[in-house]
């Protein structure tokens, strides 16, 4: 499944006009300590995926690493309940498997929020369908792509 879902969002990228940035990092991305350790950045840049339901809807959070999410203010963004979605369900539902999740190239369209924390860096990596792979991009790039709304969806500390 993860070689056709890396293609996936390669494919997705390339539609929108984004460079092919994607790397692999046998060393593994799952968590976003991972993936900072192993492209060398601060854990703030690393664009996690976080995937919620709102009825048979996937809500995806783009969050930066540095965040836990809030759901209430998640809820709140979107305008309905949501809550957490198992891994088989994400699955399922994204196309991609927890550690994954890529803000692009989605089986059926997620609503998408963007962690407004992000906006503030300069550039950041998300998941690109794999746990062992990501893409650089910039925050800009990254709403463009997705069309995500930007919400504060940061738990307070």
């Amino acid at each position: 499944m993860s070689g056709s879902s890396i293609e996936r969002v390669r494919a997705a990228l390339m539609a929108a006009g984004h460079p092919d940035t994607i790397g692999a990092f046998p060393e593994g991305t799952r968590s976003a300590a991972d993936a900072a350790a192993a492209v060398g950045c601060d854990v703030a840049q690393i664009a996690k995926s976080i995937v919620f339901r709102a009825g048979a809807r996937a809500v995806l959070v783009i969050a930066s690493g540095a965040n836990r999410v809030d759901m209430g203010k998640v809820a709140a963004a979107i305008g309905q309940p949501v809550k957490r979605a198992d891994g088989a369900w994400v699955r399922d539902t994204t196309g991609f498997a927890i550690g994954g999740v890529s803000p692009v190239g989605h089986l059926a369209p997620p609503v998408l929020l963007l962690d407004a924390d992000l906006m503030a860096l300069d550039a950041v990596w998300a998941a690109a369908g794999s746990p062992q792979h990501v893409f650089r991009t910039t925050p800009a790039d990254l709403l463009r792509i997705t069309g995500a709304t930007v919400a504060d969806v940061r738990e307070a500390p």
